[in-house]
């Protein structure tokens, strides 16, 4: 090839590459059209996850468009505000927060639940789970649950708290006895005891008792009885007792262990005993002297005298015998005229055996022995002489009153 041919080949190149760079600036400057006009028609957006916010350009149309071409997969059970098909504007703002599960425990029964929530009350109120005031929650209501994803129910109930004797209702979610307790507050002493065993189970409606024992001294002066002491005395008649010495009750000082509960009184023991004062016997003389021979008593039903028996103490054979109360009588008592119902003239016969009786129980003109008095003629009545009661004769006021009352046997021989 000749020098001639090649330069005249080396123009036409140079004329090539010209357009070829031509047309590469071109296509380059309508690329750079292109993207800055693509670019120019992104929307501005804004989603916040969980509280972290990240900004994207986009050409999405809807928000489900937008999570799609990020891939971003939400959950049914997440907040997405606003919705999937919501239009996307410029400047939009897009909330997203996701759920996660929880575990309700209530009594011990588990439930799994999706929840966006971030506080106790919350969660429980999306739940539709209703609450006593007196319920048992961990966490505590009004928390944040934080990292928690547990929530424990303990459901309260009545029961009836007996503290010493004082009862009331209390609200509780114990399981035992002393769990119960200790929630209450409720310390023991060292004699105190709980009805119920410790490791009892607590039930709706059941009680808890405890009784409060206690333990104390009791020192108290008692009185301690004299004792009778009997002598006898040939200068009394037989029956006739005279005092010779009054009796007096002693002292003694007496330290009791007693036991309460519930303050009251159940036990009382004698721990010690002191004698502070001695107590002074009583003698009482006795009579063993023989009484002379009874007059005779004049007898209404039969117009004749009838001899007394002698004998007060000894009772005659045969007869019905039985107790009676009995009390003496004078001819001279204010309003007494000295004669009998049966005629007997007491005052003329001031040594006649006559006593005064009910006659539905001892007839009148029956001959009766009395324990102490002798045989006498049932002959006069009384209005306070009433069922089991006799009233004795005797001569004078002084022996009337030395008789007294006493309880005497007595038989009804005829």
């Amino acid at each position: 090839m000749s020098m001639n041919s090649t330069e005249n080949k080396h123009p036409r190149f140079m004329t090539g590459k010209k357009i070829i760079m031509s047309i590469l600036t071109i296509a380059l400057f309508a690329g750079v059209i292109t993207y800055a006009v693509y670019e120019g028609t992104k929307k501005n957006v804004t989603l916040s996850e969980d509280g972290e916010q990240t900004e994207f350009r986009t050409h999405a149309g809807t928000v489900g468009e937008l999570l799609n071409e990020q891939d971003i997969a939400v959950g049914e059970h997440d907040d997405l505000s606003p919705a999937k098909d919501t239009e996307l504007e410029d400047g939009a703002s897009i909330e997203w927060k996701k759920a996660r599960q929880f575990t309700i425990s209530v009594d011990g029964e588990e439930s799994k639940v999706w929840s966006t929530k971030e506080d106790v009350d919350a969660l429980l109120a999306e739940a539709g789970i209703e609450l006593n005031e007196h319920d048992a929650i961990t966490p505590a209501r009004g928390s944040e649950l934080g990292e928690t994803d547990t929530v424990n129910i303990e459901k309260a109930y009545q029961v009836a708290m007996i503290d010493g004797g004082q009862e009331s209702k209390v609200w509780t979610t114990s399981t035992t006895v002393a769990d119960f307790l200790s929630k209450q507050g409720i310390k023991l002493g060292e004699n105190d005891r709980v009805e119920q065993g410790l490791d009892e189970t607590v039930k709706p409606g059941s009680s808890v008792k405890v009784v409060r024992v206690e333990k104390v001294t009791d020192v108290v002066e008692e009185s301690t009885d004299f004792t009778v002491q009997t002598k006898k005395d040939n200068s009394l008649l037989k029956g006739k007792e005279k005092v010779v010495q009054n009796g007096e009750a002693g002292k003694v000082e007496r330290t009791y262990e007693v036991i309460k509960e519930d303050g009251k009184e159940v036990t009382r023991k004698l721990q010690n005993e002191k004698v502070i004062k001695k107590p002074v016997n009583k003698v009482v003389a006795v009579g063993t002297k023989a009484p002379v021979p009874a007059k005779a008593v004049a007898s209404k039903s039969s117009g004749k005298v009838v001899q007394a028996s002698a004998s007060r103490n000894e009772a005659p054979s045969g007869g019905k015998e039985f107790y009676v109360t009995a009390t003496a009588y004078t001819a001279s008592c204010n309003g007494c005229s000295g004669i009998t119902a049966t005629g007997i003239n007491l005052k003329a016969n001031p040594g006649a055996k006559v006593i005064a009786v009910d006659p539905r129980v001892i007839p009148l003109g029956s001959k009766v022995w009395v324990e102490g008095y002798g045989t006498a003629i049932a002959g006069d009545t009384g209005g306070a002489i009433k069922g089991n009661k006799i009233d004795v004769f005797v001569p004078t006021k002084d022996q009337a009153y030395s008789f007294g009352r006493k309880k005497v046997k007595i038989k009804i021989l005829n």
